[in-house]
């Protein structure tokens, strides 16, 4: 009797034994995760984005005609005044085609002269009756085609002096040189750009915007344009042109502002930055990997009490931003949410949190 309770007892304390085991295999385990603390915010930032400080309007300047350069009176970086020569070009062969079209007009100046006199002398023996109406048809002719060919030859004339004049490449307006694209002794077809000169009176704000976020870029904002340098010197921006087309490679679009009485330290070539700051509904911004989606509706694993367990909570999206989401309803500031490994928990499950908060 005895040995029959032993084995009774031995049977239930292995059946025992052997349910804790499953319960113990079932209990999901303690998994670690990373998380972060629900901040309420009324004030949405747009950025900031790198750019620099570039002139809005700028010329690039060259010689009306081909030649060789003897002369460069400028590099990048000097400030130039109307007038002021930049550039100049061998005017020997220009001077060549002016002798020449000094020696044209003289000669037809002479011609015209003698065609003249020549139809005057027909146009008297017409009337005395010693030539014929055709002689003097002639003569006429002869003279108005001699007048024709000196006029023909004074604008020519007049061009090859002002070819004089274009072998000096100068100014048009006070500005200052941003680029040089010539040196002393290379051949120059006419039109090639020999520098650029730019206005830097009127400067604006360029900066590259990836092309996702350019449709949530306020058009009518005013952003807060700093120096990377020197943080406290800002200027106003406000967008004045925006690029119809993303760059090939970085997929960003060319974001131009006009800058509203920036202060001098605010030169051609300094490094900005662009952020604008605006009012908006009290929301909370999280990691888009914080977010789980399930039956179109979205989810957060709330850490509850003190830290042990994770809570599945439903929240309202207002706005994806790319890696951010804005979350209108659903969490109060301070809560714990998790940001990584949302669609392996599960309700309830036992968690480890990371030291820090992200």
């Amino acid at each position: 009797m005895s040995a029959l309770r032993t084995a009774l007892a031995a049977t239930l304390l292995a059946a025992l034994g052997a349910c804790q085991a499953e319960e113990k295999a079932e209990a999901p385990p303690v998994r670690p995760v990373l998380y972060t603390v629900a901040k309420a915010v009324d004030r949405a930032r747009f950025g900031p984005f790198t750019g620099t400080v570039e002139p809005r309007y700028q010329s690039q300047l060259g010689f009306q005609i081909g030649g060789r350069v003897v002369a460069r009176d400028v590099t990048v970086g000097d400030i130039v005044r109307k007038g002021q020569r930049l550039a100049a070009l061998d005017p020997v062969v220009p001077r060549f085609a002016l002798t020449r079209a000094e020696a044209d007009v003289a000669d037809a100046r002479a011609q015209a002269e003698n065609a003249v006199a020549t139809e005057a002398r027909t146009r008297k023996l017409m009337e005395g009756g010693n030539v014929t109406q055709a002689q003097l048809d002639s003569a006429v002719a002869n003279r108005d085609t001699a007048q024709a060919r000196l006029a023909q030859m004074q604008a020519s004339l007049q061009k090859a002096r002002d070819q004089i004049g274009y072998t000096e490449l100068k100014a048009d307006f006070d500005g200052v040189v941003t680029e040089r694209r010539a040196e002393v002794g290379q051949e120059l077809t006419p039109g090639q750009t020999v520098v650029t000169v730019a206005r830097p009176e009127v400067r604006e704000a360029v900066v590259d915007i990836p092309e996702d976020l350019v449709g949530a870029m306020p058009k009518d904002g005013r952003f807060t344009v700093a120096l990377q340098s020197a943080p406290a010197i800002t200027a106003t921006g406000t967008v004045r042109e925006v690029s119809p087309f993303a760059d090939a490679t970085t997929r960003t679009r060319r974001i131009r502002m006009s800058l509203q009485d920036p202060p001098s330290a605010f030169r051609l070539g300094a490094t900005i930055t662009v952020a604008l700051a605006r009012p908006v509904a009290r929301r909370v911004y999280l990691p888009a990997t914080a977010l789980l989606s399930r039956d179109g509706q979205d989810f957060v694993w709330i850490v509850e009490g003190e830290g042990t367990r994770v809570a599945r909570r439903a929240v309202t999206v207002s706005e994806r931003l790319g890696e951010r989401v804005a979350l209108t309803d659903g969490l109060k500031a301070g809560e714990r949410v998790v940001v990584a490994g949302a669609h392996s928990l599960s309700e309830g499950q036992t968690v480890r949190l990371s030291d820090e908060a992200l």
